[in-house]
């Protein structure tokens, strides 16, 4: 484990690659449901469609942490030979996906496209905890965070402002709009870019006895080993991951929630503009309301973004002079963005302004779930265990999403709340604040746990 302190740029320098992987996460985000719809799906179908998103990161995470903790290259270091095998996968995925001409096609595109993020995200986590001492692991999880709303911003922006540059939003029945292409290739170009940019700028330390590693490696090398190492982790985690996972388990529910049905539910609900069934009385006027309220949805989905670069923006000021209390942080943050949530079923198209409220609150969630709950956990983590430590935790991110896929948040919002599509935001906020309230049954040493 590194003692050192770092500088602002080179903390900002080693996570300056996740600026791409939030371009592929936003723009999935924003425009798969968009894709999904326009190649003939059914709101209720959407989120089985989703389901490769989770089910890619409760594989390939654990997997890759484990596989990043027992490698070491003299020039490429430990971590970042898998920034750039994921950059490659995720920029030809993201380059070719509006391409697809079937809902198969899109589905496909969706698993290569997350497991390929997956592969580069994973190891970023584990990069903060072996390069920072505790003391700057808030700091350096926030200045993440923040680089991931700069990210999530522009990357939900890019359908409006290739649109206003003269990139056409319309399309035939059944066919993506030439703005999603181009926007799609703009985020595999940053994807590339930004993690080179990481690769280049950053080193890593070997391990402290190479000589024992190695050994250590040839010792245990193998699927099963490997398998059975990440089932030992699982079996002996630390309190604080369990209680963490609780947490994390209503969080990720509320934002699958969201990036399923947000543009559904806001498209009809806040905008009026639903996607008109093909044939229909006035299909082509309908059907141009419905691309430009879509447009419209993702560059408010984008004030999340901005709203946790602000809020990175202020913990990073703070955290880089004083202490912060973790889990306060966290309770008070997701909550807000639960309230967030709940205002979108007040709005409707007189106040679609309003969202950017809404939005606002959430990216205040966001920010936080993107960087307390690992300042939280990466102490309690033995060092040469980060990757697979950090792999296991993402499980409990996958995990809920797994649920939601599965029939849970149609089952939730019908049975619950009334049916309307709308409610699946209400339920969004719901779980928000079941998350923030679970941060009460953390204490303080467990956070110190190893």
């Amino acid at each position: 484990m590194s003692t050192k302190r770092l500088s602002f740029w080179e903390i900002w320098n080693m996570s300056f690659g996740f600026l791409g992987i939030q371009f592929g996460f936003a723009l999935q985000g924003g425009n798969m449901s968009r894709i999904f719809q326009t190649l003939g799906a059914s709101k209720d179908d959407i989120p089985l469609l989703w389901i490769a998103a989770p089910l890619t990161g409760l594989l390939v995470q654990p997997v890759i942490g484990y596989l990043s903790d027992r490698t070491w290259h003299p020039r490429w270091g430990r971590r970042r030979p898998f920034f750039l095998l994921g950059a490659v996968l995720s920029s030809l995925a993201l380059f070719f996906m509006p391409y697809s001409s079937a809902l198969w096609m899109a589905a496909g595109f969706l698993w290569i496209l997350d497991a390929s993020i997956n592969i580069s995200m994973e190891p970023f986590r584990a990069l903060v905890a072996d390069k920072l001492p505790e003391e700057q692991r808030s700091y350096g999880f926030v200045l993440q965070t923040l680089i991931i709303g700069i990210g999530t911003w522009v990357a939900s922006n890019l359908p409006w402002f290739v649109t206003w540059l003269g990139a056409s939003n319309d399309a035939a029945a059944g066919e993506i709009p030439q703005s999603v292409y181009v926007s799609f290739a703009i985020g595999a170009f940053v994807f590339m870019a930004s993690i080179l940019f990481t690769v280049f700028t950053t080193t890593e330390e070997p391990p402290v006895d190479l000589a024992a590693f190695e050994r250590e490696k040839a010792e245990t090398r193998g699927v099963l080993s490997g398998l059975g190492d990440i089932g030992a982790f699982m079996a002996s985690m630390p309190r604080i991951m369990v209680k963490l996972g609780a947490v994390q388990f209503f969080s990720w529910f509320a934002f699958f929630t969201m990036w399923s049905f947000a543009t559904p539910a806001l498209t009809e609900h806040v905008f009026g503009a639903p996607l008109p069934e093909e044939g229909v009385e006035g299909y082509e006027v309908l059907n141009a309301a419905y691309n430009e309220a879509a447009n419209a949805v993702s560059s408010a989905m984008g004030i999340y973004g901005l709203s946790s670069m602000a809020f990175a923006l202020l913990l990073s000021l703070w955290t880089s002079r004083r202490g912060l209390d973790r889990r306060m942080t966290h309770l008070f943050s997701l909550v807000l963005g639960g309230i967030g949530f709940f205002t979108m079923a007040q709005w409707g198209p007189e106040s679609t302004s309003n969202l950017s409220i809404s939005f606002a609150l959430i990216g205040i969630a966001w920010g936080s779930i993107l960087s307390m709950p690992y300042a939280m956990l990466s102490g309690a983590i033995p060092a040469d265990r980060m990757g697979v430590g950090m792999g296991v935790f993402n499980m409990f991110i996958v995990i809920p999403q797994i649920v939601a896929a599965l029939g849970g948040i149609n089952w939730a919002y019908k049975t619950l709340l009334g049916g309307e599509i709308i409610q699946t935001m209400v339920l969004a906020g719901l779980s928000l604040v079941v998350a923030g309230l679970l941060n009460l049954v953390i204490r303080p040493s467990d956070m110190l746990e190893s």
